[in-house]
């Protein structure tokens, strides 16, 4: 053990031991000539049967943390290597762990608990959404540090790990008995964005409850049931973050951190209240009926300056260069009074978070929240509503950046499903992309169900229709002239997908060889003539182009001699 007032590094001197754990020791540190105070982990070999293999998950755990930067997570400044030690210098976090707090007050105000679960819920999409996805699986009262200003730290990296594709192996037996998700014990998927969703929902329930999950009955009871005064918006929330089938949870954390700043609009009370108002308001339109003739002038009046207001912003956003004040300027011209529910704030934001072609968890946040704060006004506009979330659905399916290069058009359809139920739910028949909606739909909730029913053998038939969904799907978006390149050759992968992985289950539903090598010809014909202007799209379609080859013998390995059956 270092020793008090010892200097490590010729630098760090220890002033005291302010914690420990199984395998380490925290020290208070400081480097006086910067007059800085720091924590110093040590990990001894002498307290680890296998150092080696603790050293290696050290080295992983603290690279990880050097590559991020966020106001919730500490900063790894020193790595120092010994041959009695392993030493880990980072931000000394002045506070104590949420799990002390539990200890010493109990059950902690739900109000304090929705804002440190924002706060959290930052944090988890600034670690989803770099590349590769980071996901923490280690959520637990025990690793949030509160700090006396009232924000948290996230501490504790030794579980974390990139998210990998179809990568099970390292993703079992890891996290905490009770706040872990089912998925990271093994045999019931692979951990991702949604695993920690769940980790942090059974943080919440012990936050505001005092149950802790990790002892027996080793369960989430919904919240009412053990405090009744507590929010059901905040329960409804806890509950849905907590389902057993990752479906069910939020799909993202922009997703749930809606429903944390909104947690109010879904509370039982809320919805009694609003009818409550309903009944008063019924009262107050009589007497209003009296004063409405002599308001309409006025408000005719107003609506003429708020729709020019509402132009003038939206000129002023095509005109500026600078994208935040975009951003900005689009979402002012949604609160123009009588103008939230008009089309062109929504699109022109995605048509600059397209141009952005990144995914970005503040952009999907900012986009979501419109939306739905809108959706009202919106509906009543039933042309814009349909528009933005058509565009919005695209947006999902083809620019943001989820899941592993290999899958993530796989990905981005499912989490593009719910937007394209929006439009085929709200859209006339005369609305010209409807066909096209619905495609989309068809192929993203195909994808979305196909590995459950192939588990339980009933599957067949469902081949067929997303054959004919994906050739009608790929001809209208790859001859229509005002796709972008980079739509095209996204579509393209999917089809070329699609072919090389279902090529058996296509012949078996009965789609002929003829048929399925005319969709590979045209695709082949369609990917060759997209020209490309980027380096970006200049390397999506090579990589497709390298990959026909291997996708042609997967057709041959189906059809041929040593397919038949």
């Amino acid at each position: 053990m270092l020793e008090i007032g010892s200097l490590v590094d010729g630098k760090y001197k220890i002033l005291s031991e302010i914690g420990h754990g199984g395998m380490s020791v925290v020290y208070m540190a400081i480097n006086e000539k910067a007059n800085k105070t720091w924590a110093i982990k040590e990990v001894r070999k002498d307290g680890v049967l296998d150092f080696e293999a603790v050293r290696q998950g050290l080295i992983v755990e603290t690279d990880m943390l050097k590559k991020l930067k966020h106001a919730y997570l500490p900063s790894i400044v020193d790595v120092i290597e010994n041959e009695n030690s392993f030493l880990i210098v980072m931000d000394y976090i002045e506070g104590n762990a949420l799990s002390t707090t539990l200890m010493e007050y109990g059950p902690l105000p739900q109000e304090y608990v929705i804002e440190w679960a924002k706060q959290l819920c930052d944090v988890l999409g600034y670690l989803h959404s770099r590349t590769p996805a980071i996901i923490y699986r280690d959520m637990k009262p025990a690793n949030i540090m509160l700090k006396p200003d009232g924000t948290i730290t996230l501490i504790d990296f030794g579980t974390a790990r990139e998210y990998k594709e179809k990568n099970l192996a390292d993703t079992t037996c890891l996290g905490t008995i009770g706040y872990a998700a089912p998925e990271q014990f093994g045999g019931m998927g692979q951990t991702d964005a949604r695993t920690d969703i769940y980790c942090l929902g059974t943080t919440l329930y012990h936050l505001v409850t005092g149950h802790n999950p990790s002892e027996p009955p080793y369960e989430v009871k919904p919240i009412r049931e053990i405090n009744p005064t507590l929010s059901s918006g905040l329960e409804n929330i806890i509950l849905k973050c907590v389902q057993k089938d990752p479906e069910e949870r939020y799909q993202s954390c922009a997703e749930l951190m809606y429903d944390l700043e909104h947690y109010d609009e879904i509370d039982d009370m809320y919805q009694k209240a609003q009818k409550k108002k309903l009944g008063g308001f019924v009262l107050t339109l009589c007497m209003s009926i009296l004063f409405g003739i002599a308001g309409l002038l006025t408000n005719y009046a107003s609506q003429e300056l708020a729709s020019d207001e509402y132009l003038e912003i939206i000129a002023d956003a095509e005109k500026t260069l600078d994208y935040d004040e975009k951003v900005e300027l689009y979402r002012s011209a949604m609160l123009v009074s009588n103008k939230a529910g008009e089309k062109e704030a929504y699109l022109g934001l995605i048509k600059l978070f397209k141009e952005d072609s990144k995914y970005d968890i503040g952009e999907e946040e900012i986009l979501v929240k419109s939306l739905k704060n809108n959706k009202e006004e919106l509906k009543d506009n039933v042309e814009s509503f349909v528009e933005s979330h058509f565009e919005t659905a695209k947006l999902y399916w083809y620019y943001y950046e989820y899941g592993e290069d290999s899958m993530k058009h796989i990905t981005r359809a499912k989490l593009a499903v719910p937007w394209f139920q929006e439009v085929i739910q709200n859209a006339s028949e005369d609305y010209p992309n409807l066909g096209m909606a619905k495609a989309y739909a068809f192929i993203g909730e195909f994808y979305r169900d196909v590995d459950g029913l192939k588990m339980e053998a009933s599957d067949r038939g469902l081949y067929m229709p997303f054959f004919q969904k994906l050739d009608e799907l790929m001809t209208a978006v790859c001859e229509d002239d005002k796709e972008s390149e980079m739509v095209k050759l996204e579509m393209l992968e999917l089809a070329r997908f699609s072919i090389h992985k279902y090529a058996t289950d296509f012949k078996k539903d009965g789609v002929t060889e003829d048929e399925i090598l005319s969709l590979f010809d045209r695709l082949n014909s369609y990917l060759e003539g997209v020209r490309t202007t980027t380096d970006m799209t200049d390397t999506m379609k090579l990589e497709s182009l390298k990959m026909m080859v291997e996708t042609q013998k997967a057709i041959t390995t189906a059809y041929g001699t040593k397919g038949d059956s």
